[in-house]
């Protein structure tokens, strides 16, 4: 109930706050910050997974979700989540081509998970990622086409905790 009375108090005290849309010159570019927090729910242990999509530097979409299986370690419940925002990026690309924006950059995926991130690039298979074999070739086809690149990012840069974790109040007033 006290989170519910802070949004509350939050929208009536900023009336003038709102998601902006910029003018930006590359109107074209797509972001996806993605993240995931590893068996964070205590019932089940699924993980729950997020995305921001940004379209020349404007967030367009996002989500926030809860996993469909047991990851077995945080770099899978980060690289299954990776799959959804690429998807997500994926049909934002299609939907701009559609209107005739076609974009020749790749698009910026932002995990700051680093095995995560080791998984996509190695062709490698190995018994312990078999079970996310499909995301891999899926992901890893991508980068291979130059669609997606994989940019470092440090966690405290991460854009999407705010969808994954617990924000305290501190964060939430840079929002």
């Amino acid at each position: 109930m006290n989170a519910i009375m802070r949004i509350l108090r939050y929208l009536k005290n900023a009336p003038g706050k709102g998601i902006l849309f910029a003018k930006n010159v590359d109107h074209q570019s797509i972001e996806v910050y993605i993240d995931a927090d590893w068996a964070d729910v205590v019932d089940d242990r699924r993980s729950t997974s997020g995305y921001f999509t940004f379209v020349g530097g404007n967030l367009v979409t996002w989500k926030s979700k809860k996993q469909n299986v047991v990851a077995r370690s945080s770099a899978e419940a980060e690289f299954r989540g990776m799959a959804l925002g690429l998807c997500e990026a994926l049909w934002l690309r299609l939907l701009l081509q559609d209107l005739s924006y076609l974009s020749r950059q790749p698009i910026r995926l932002f995990c700051d998970n680093k095995a995560a991130c080791d998984i996509a690039h190695n062709p490698v298979q190995h018994d312990c990622t078999k079970h996310v074999e499909v995301d891999r070739f899926f992901i890893k086809e991508k980068l291979d086409d130059k669609i997606v690149e994989l940019p470092k990012i440090r966690s405290e840069d991460q854009l999407v905790d705010i969808l994954t974790k617990a924000v305290s109040s501190k964060c939430s007033q840079n929002f």
